[in-house]
């Protein structure tokens, strides 16, 4: 077999011959015209001409094969203390007759469903039912303000809403109706139908007339047939998280998802039919799509749904109970989930009472993974860590450590080679690649691979503004970073978050792993301050290991010595505060962004996606305690 350089090369010199083999591995209800064309615009479009049905090859054609009885889906619920498990057969079955259901409220090929569900089976069941039929899903993450609901049913006009009573937290229930309701009424009353799950822990009042019981509309649907859907037809509408002003709504191509998703299953995450693959993520971000739903499924996994934390339901041990359980082989989750374990249980207590001997590797995205955090991982599993990079406007992996082709050296803090198919590059602000070691903007060069968002929902000049202005003929990540001496890739932090020190452009990335490796730090992040004589300055903070008692002066002297002695002088590094937790998004991102306005005294709106707005006014309160920087009075009161 090949190994990856020459795979890599081939499939930059020849996409067209790389991809239509690649294709070869799914059904096709109509093959291609060509593999790869270009609209009169210049997008470059996967398979036209060729028809095929993700759903059939997600679940049909497995039972057909004569796998029905093989697990598909286990769900894991310690939140509910449930754990229920599907067939190949009883998965097909149930997406057939919630396809039907659809179709009896009139929802066709090309219609468009909004699903606002926690992660349960029925919320998997009715992704794969909108693809069954061709309708357009767009999963919105459950528990978003309904201002960020209504936004997208203006973007995307729904006909109809499939939602939950609610969702459940392991120390709350979040009613997810009142969010709906409202949504539907900012929406000027535009969805005329919504389906709701009905969960024993909140059940909801329904509307007469617009709102409908899950299960009396289930009662007499009849199972619908699977529906040919062209390759660049949309699968589905994600929307970016974060998102300001009007949404930004990525459209995934049918054909070109279908192909990637079988192509990186096999190739990139080294996952075999049969085996059972767990992606610790939500259904409403595009991990929860491709690697929670898609990818496993159409792989012929068993694929895992778990409702529940890392840590807290009920202990740092939750993971490994799971693996255990569920005899996992691969798992893919965020590093947020993993410090999270290491802040609670730094000596793998947790961990020696589990069995995971079926984990042959652990895949780590979201954010960037610190050093310290992904060599605790390999010392505690002594197994691959793969710390890979990818987007939700990219919909599968553009670099990692290809485990399915050929197995590198790790190096933690890199996420290793591109993959076949991204042409990775690294540009100066004037467009010009830079050497190997310096940090500039990572770019893709055209034409992107299948599977990458071709367009916004009824927003293509935004696309394309958005992404492929900036540097003509390369799509623009918005991400920072650089190529090692190896040729690995190190995507250090989003351009945005490089700052500006005395004029040398520094990485918070960089200087956030420094401060990871001291050894009473649990987690960290670095945001520019600014300055009045060298423009900015670096400012940490820093959240100390479960356990540590130590004077925070004392911790911050020693931190600010460790980034001077590692990084130089030049860094300027003075400034740190002890937090007792970082604002994260739900999905597990550091909101560095809306801190460094508010230790600058901006205005800042919490983004929707903040997964504790309290964490938010408690860093506002920390700084300003400690008179740093700029904070308003009451920054961050409303958060």
């Amino acid at each position: 077999m090949p190994g990856y350089q020459e795979i890599y090369e081939r499939s930059l010199k020849d996409p067209e011959g790389f991809w239509g083999d690649a294709a070869r591995a799914v059904d096709w209800v109509k093959p291609w015209n060509t593999v790869l064309s270009y609209d009169a615009d210049g997008t470059a479009q996967w398979f036209a001409g060729g028809e095929a049905n993700t759903c059939w090859n997600a679940l049909d054609r497995h039972v057909k094969a004569g796998r029905g009885d093989q697990p598909a889906l286990v769900y894991d619920s310690p939140v509910t203390n449930t754990v229920r498990k599907f067939t190949y057969s009883e998965f097909t079955d149930l997406t057939a007759r919630v396809a039907g259901m659809l179709t009896k409220f009139g929802v066709g090929k090309g219609d468009r469903v909004l699903i606002y569900m926690p992660v349960i089976p029925e919320a998997i069941a009715a992704m794969l039912a909108c693809a069954r039929i061709g309708a357009v899903h767009s999963v919105v993450f459950g528990g978003f303000a309904a201002r960020e609901v209504a936004s997208r049913i203006k973007d995307a006009q729904p006909k109809i809403i499939l939602a939950a009573s609610c969702g459940i937290e392991p120390t709350r229930v979040v009613p997810y109706k009142p969010a709906v309701d409202a949504a539907i009424e900012m929406a000027d009353d535009s969805v005329k139908h919504c389906i709701v799950f009905q969960r024993p822990q909140m059940p909801a009042v329904l509307k007469p007339g617009r709102d409908h019981d899950w299960n009396d509309a289930m009662a007499d649907a009849k199972p619908a047939d699977c529906v040919p859907v062209a390759a660049t037809d949309p699968l589905y509408i994600i929307y970016t998280s974060g998102t300001t002003g009007a949404p930004k709504g990525i459209v995934r191509p049918s054909g070109g998802h279908l192909v990637a998703m079988a192509w990186t299953m096999r190739h990139f995450y080294d996952s075999k039919p049969g085996e059972t693959f767990w992606a610790a993520s939500d259904i409403g971000w595009v991990v929860g799509h491709s690697y929670i739903t898609y990818g496993p499924l159409i792989n012929g996994n068993t694929t895992v749904l778990y409702e529940g934390k890392p840590v807290g339901t009920p202990d740092p041990g939750a993971f490994w109970r799971v693996i255990r359980d569920h005899k996992v082989s691969t798992m893919f989750t965020a590093p947020t989930a993993i410090r999270a374990i290491k802040r609670e249980d730094p000596e793998g207590k947790y961990l020696k009472q589990y069995d995971i001997s079926s984990l042959r590797a652990l895949f780590l995205a979201g954010e960037r993974c610190d050093p310290p955090t992904s060599q605790w991982a390999e010392d505690m599993l002594k197994l691959p860590i793969v710390d890979h990079w990818w987007q939700t406007e990219t919909g599968w992996p553009i670099s990692g450590n290809p485990l399915g082709l050929e197995t590198f050296p790790i190096k933690h803090g890199a996420v290793t080679k591109p993959l076949p198919g991204w042409d990775v590059q690294i540009l100066d602000n004037d467009g010009k690649q830079i050497a190997r070691g310096e940090t500039g903007a990572i770019v893709c060069k055209l034409p992107l691979p299948p599977g990458m968002a071709t367009t916004l929902w009824n927003a293509q000049e935004r696309y394309r503004q958005a992404y492929l202005t900036r540097y003509p003929g390369y799509y623009l990540s918005g991400d920072a970073g650089f190529f090692d001496m190896d040729g690995y890739l190190n995507v250090m932090t989003r351009t945005d978050d490089v700052i500006n020190v005395a004029g040398h452009r520094l990485s918070t990335g960089a200087i956030e792993e420094v401060l990871a490796g001291h050894p009473d730090i649990a987690e960290c992040a670095v945001v520019g301050l600014d300055d009045a004589l060298k423009g900015q300055v670096p400012l940490g903070l820093l959240v100390l290991k479960s356990g540590i008692n130590r004077a925070h002066p004392a911790v911050i002297d020693e931190v600010v010595a460790h980034v001077r002695a590692a990084m130089g002088a030049v860094v300027a590094f003075k400034t740190a505060v002890v937090v007792t937790r970082l604002p994260k998004t739900r999905s597990g991102k550091i909101l560095r962004g809306t801190v460094a306005k508010i230790a600058n005294g901006q205005d800042y709106v919490p983004p929707a996606t903040i997964e504790d707005p309290v964490a938010l006014a408690e860093v506002a309160a920390s700084l300003r305690t400690a008179k740093i920087g700029r904070v308003k009075d009451g920054a961050g009161e409303g958060a």
